[in-house]
Parts: C-alpha cells; structure tokens; sequence
C-alpha cells in the first residue's frame, strides 16, 4: 500500500504561563501545580543557594532586589508576564514598603505584573472583607513577630499566634502537626487564618479545617497561586476552599490605605 501524506499538523496551542521565582530550598512545587488549571503553564526558577537556616536574615537575603530581578528577566525572557515571588518570609521581612518595592522591582525587571506571597495574602484576606486573623507559622518567634507587624501596617488586626520555631526542613512538616499548628492558633475574634510559608503543606487541609473552624483559612501557596491567576482571567483548583468561591473579583486589588 502506498504510504498517503500526512494532513496538516498544527502543533500544541499555546498556553498560558505564570512564572515563579522561588527560594533555592523550596519543596513544594508539585503542589502549587494542584491549584492550575490545565491549559497553565508555571515557569519555575529559584534563588542561588545560602548555607543557612530559615531566619531573618536568610529571609532579606533571599529577597534581595538583584538576585529576584534577575530572576524575573529569566522567566519574562519567554512566556511568563505576570510573575510570582513565592516566599512569605522574605516578602514580609521588611515590612510593607518592602513588599511593595519588591513587587516594583519586579516590574521594572520587565514583568507585566507582579506578585508576592505576603502581597498575595493581603490581596486575599482584602478580597473577603477581613480585618482580624489568626496566624500560624513554622517559623521562630522572631520570624511570626514580623509578620505580625506586616499584617498590622494593612490595617490587619492578628488576634492570636502559633508557631512551631522550627528554621529547617519545614516542608517535612506533618498535615496532623500543622492541622494542630492551626487550631492552636484560633481564636473567637479571628475571622480567618492565615498560614504563612510556601513550603508548608497545606492543600488537603484547608478545605476540611475550614469546615470544623467555621472560617476561612488563607494559606501562603494558596493565596499565591489565587492572585497570580486572577490576574490571567484563570481559577484555580481547590474544592470546598473559601478564597476560591467567596473572593471579590478581579478588579480589587491591593489594599492601599491602612
């Protein structure tokens, strides 16, 4: 039989992509793709390796403006317009101007716009209309204060703290330790929780600690993954998580005014 010629091949659609600028010791890549949809792309790169543990010092070092907007021309080199800063540590370390310089100078990098984990939570909790949360982190005391201070200069009230003052390895954190992280920290006044570090587990935890707590609990990878698609006119994933069905829609922004 005479082979017949092929028909026309089109190739792969081009997709839609967010591109991510991680810490060198980020774990948990697999699970920020649980919140994409099918038809987006997360472009990855990380920060250069530091020989230290999870401190303050390590967080202004990982956020420093030269090694994350090199970062940021990696990945807008291509695809990636709208680009992450999936750290809380190191987007709240130096308080709100810091934040928001970062994510300047991520779009003078070239990114069309920008996003941080802690910009991101604030964006959330924002979108839902709260003002009074709980945090729980895995970080050192020193650490969860300056979140704490973070949160308060959006005019976010924190009405109770848990943390596990761990500085290492925080992605070898248990679902039963962080579920118990999180429900030490609640309080009656807190309206929501907020869950900082992106390589903390939590995806399978929110949807059923929502539902004993009776509130909405923001996670850090949660809340990054949430504002980075929002801004590509994309939903995330995420069954029975309170973010994903309550928030407003995408024309609200940062908060501006504490």
């Amino acid at each position: 039989m005479t082979p017949q010629p092929a028909g026309p091949i089109s190739g792969p659609p081009l997709r839609e992509a967010l591109g991510v600028v991680m810490p060198f010791d980020m774990e948990l890549d697999a699970e920020l793709w649980r919140w994409l949809p099918a038809d987006v792309d997360l472009l990855v790169t990380r920060t250069p390796f530091l020989d230290e543990g999870v401190t303050v010092e390590f967080a202004r070092e990982v956020a420093e403006a030269r090694v994350v907007t090199d970062s940021v021309r990696s990945l807008t080199a291509g695809r990636a317009g709208v680009v992450l800063y999936a750290c809380s540590s190191g987007s709240f370390v130096s308080g709100r101007s810091g934040q928001e310089d970062l994510v300047r100078a991520m779009t003078d990098a070239g990114a069309r716009d920008a996003v941080t984990t802690s910009g991101a939570m604030v964006e959330a909790l924002a979108s839902l209309g709260i003002k009074q949360v709980a945090t729980a982190t895995p970080y050192t005391p020193t650490l969860s204060l300056l979140l704490e201070s973070f949160l308060d200069q959006y005019g976010i009230t924190v009405t109770g703290t848990a943390e596990l003052g761990l500085d290492g390895r925080i992605w070898e954190v248990p679902y039963a330790r962080t579920a118990e992280l999180i429900r030490r920290a609640d309080t009656p006044e807190a309206e929501a929780i907020v869950v900082s570090c992106t390589n903390l587990p939590t995806y399978d935890l929110i949807a059923p600690l929502e539902a004993e707590l009776g509130k909405p609990i923001i996670t850090a990878n949660q809340a990054t993954m949430w504002a980075g698609l929002r801004r590509i006119g994309k939903l995330p994933n995420g069954e029975g998580q309170s973010l994903l069905h309550m928030a407003a829609p995408r024309d609200l922004r940062y908060v501006t005014a504490a």
